[in-house]
């Protein structure tokens, strides 16, 4: 497919709409013009990229009403379609997709609509922030592979203490790390670090004598 193979598909279906359409005016892929109403500008891609995102911002001083349009198989649209159209609705721009001669409008354009601020999602940012000791989570890691966390940081010294006393009392491994809530962690074991030897008394499993060298080196 050819971006050129977009064109016809997206002139017939504006000029449905009663607009008279061009192709390349000016830089533009696609103008349409109906008298007394606000020009459509519609940049065609194969791909939903950055380039395309640069070019429909650029038409927004040429027209109002701006829609990018793409196939309907585009990848973005098949994987990342919700956080895509809410990128196009925060800047305004339309989406179109067009499979064979068919045309969908799934997003109009709009005004430009800055990002909502989230009072939790700020509030769990500052409050990891303020818990992590440290800086021991380079900026980038893939997080497949686990971060350093302020939780992680309170597992990872219970582990330390368990390694070195051995079998203790929960009440007692929450005395002697300065974390109230220790008893939490070692019963819910999300890293798979503890084991229950009998009631209220914990050790270091396997799995946490095996990672807990590895954990300690970047923490």
């Amino acid at each position: 497919m050819k971006e050129t193979d977009l064109y016809l598909p997206i002139k017939r279906f504006l000029e449905s709409r009663g607009r008279s359409v061009k192709g390349e005016v000016a830089d533009c892929d696609v103008v349409a013009v109906a008298e007394g109403e606000e020009p459509v500008v519609v940049e065609l891609k194969l791909h939903l990229n950055l380039d395309l995102l640069l070019q429909g911002v650029d038409r927004l001083a040429v027209a109002g009403l701006v829609y990018l349009a793409v196939p309907s198989s585009c990848a973005v649209l098949r994987t990342r379609r919700a956080r895509a159209l809410k990128l196009l609705r925060m800047l305004g721009l339309g989406l179109l997709a067009v499979a064979g001669e068919r045309v969908e409008v799934l997003l109009d354009p709009g005004p430009y609509v800055g990002p909502r601020r989230s009072g939790s999602r700020r509030a769990r940012v500052l409050g990891e922030f303020s818990r992590r000791v440290g800086d021991p989570t380079a900026g980038g890691v893939d997080r497949r592979r686990g971060w350093v966390t302020a939780y992680r940081q309170r597992a990872l010294a219970i582990a330390v203490h368990l390694r070195d006393h051995g079998p203790t009392r929960a009440r007692e491994v929450a005395a002697a790390v300065g974390d109230d809530r220790a008893r939490v962690l070692l019963y819910r074991d999300v890293f798979g670090w503890f084991t229950r030897v009998s009631t209220g008394v914990y050790a270091l499993s396997a799995r946490g004598a095996r990672e807990l060298p590895e954990w300690s080196a970047v923490s």
